[in-house]
């Protein structure tokens, strides 16, 4: 390459990332095409209605195109991406690119019933379809040398971030600490790295990441791995987490449209976490069952009276 198009190539790349990082600084631009405060005119409430009706179509249409489908002229399109701040019809293109499927979730979220009898069928159901698909979904080879790794570890360090991951390695920590099992569950990412750098021998790494795409799990384990620490992923199959990790327990589960109700894969992840308990449980019954008799002699003494309470807690 010349040093004349090195330069162009440079330039052109530069003003590439300039728009994009322009894009993602931008207002909202499917609340904008929304019009929720009425600010548009009736020709850009009809522009808006033609582009919200087939986004494939507007991210890949002409000038031209779009405003014959909207039966108005080029340059009123013109006026109407710099109504909505974009300086271009080009850059108008890739806001909209860049912003259109998780804005229309939102904007058009899945229809719902909203009776308690209805959500509360609705919620069942999904938690049951998650349940039965995580079952057939299930590694159980994957699982199997999971829960030979966790209860054979001198430490189990539980690597978690945001609202569900959090949950879940909390919940690990909940369950095999009363199995005996030396366990710290962690959410702060920071705080993980530092806890992988320090990572002894014996010591064995569970993180989970809903989407495979936490970046921060994949640097902890990769440390890890460069240290010799078994790793073990409850994540997507083929995500970077799952590629950090020496053993991958895959859930990946629709979700629908439904923006308003949580997550049913929540459902799924308790499972795995309560099947891995119960084998790591049965690696060890005689040991399991003393530490839990003595757990559950306690709570009778001070806390409840008698033994008519959860087994387990």
């Amino acid at each position: 390459m010349s040093r004349r198009n090195e330069n162009e190539f440079l330039k052109s790349r530069s003003q590439t990332k300039m728009s994009e990082d322009n894009a993602a600084r931008a207002p909202d631009l499917i609340a904008a095409l929304a019009d929720e405060e009425g600010k548009l005119s009736a020709l850009e409430r009809r522009l808006a209605v033609t582009v919200l009706a087939d986004v494939s179509f507007a991210t890949n249409a002409s000038i031209t195109d779009i405003a014959e489908r909207a039966g108005v002229s080029p340059p009123t399109v013109t006026r109407f991406c710099r109504r909505l701040g974009c300086a271009s019809f080009a850059e108008f293109k890739l806001r909209l690119a860049t912003s259109s499927y998780v804005g229309l979730r939102y904007l058009k979220p899945e229809s719902v019933a909203s009776t308690p009898a209805e959500v509360a069928e609705d919620v069942v159901t999904k938690a049951q379809n998650a349940l039965f698909e995580a079952h057939r979904g299930l590694d159980l080879a994957a699982i199997e040398r999971a829960a030979g790794l966790l209860a054979g570890a001198a430490r189990i360090h539980a690597f978690g971030s945001g609202g569900n991951s959090s949950m879940i390695v909390n919940e690990l920590q909940n369950r095999l600490f009363r199995l005996g099992a030396s366990i710290t569950a962690t959410n702060d990412h920071g705080l993980n790295l530092m806890m992988a750098a320090a990572a002894a021998p014996g010591t064995v790494a569970f993180g989970s990441s809903f989407t495979g795409r936490n970046m921060e799990l994949v640097r902890s384990f990769t440390l890890l791995k460069e240290r010799g620490v078994p790793t073990i992923a409850l994540t997507q199959n083929g995500s970077p987490v799952a590629e950090a990790a020496d053993v991958v327990i895959s859930v990946i589960l629709p979700e629908g449209q439904n923006i308003f109700r949580a997550s049913s894969t929540r459902f799924a992840y308790l499972a795995v976490v309560d099947i891995l308990a119960n084998l790591v449980a049965y690696a060890d019954r005689p040991r399991s069952a003393r530490i839990l008799r003595g757990i559950k002699e306690q709570l009778i003494r001070h806390r409840d009276g008698d033994d008519r309470q959860l087994l387990g807690d």
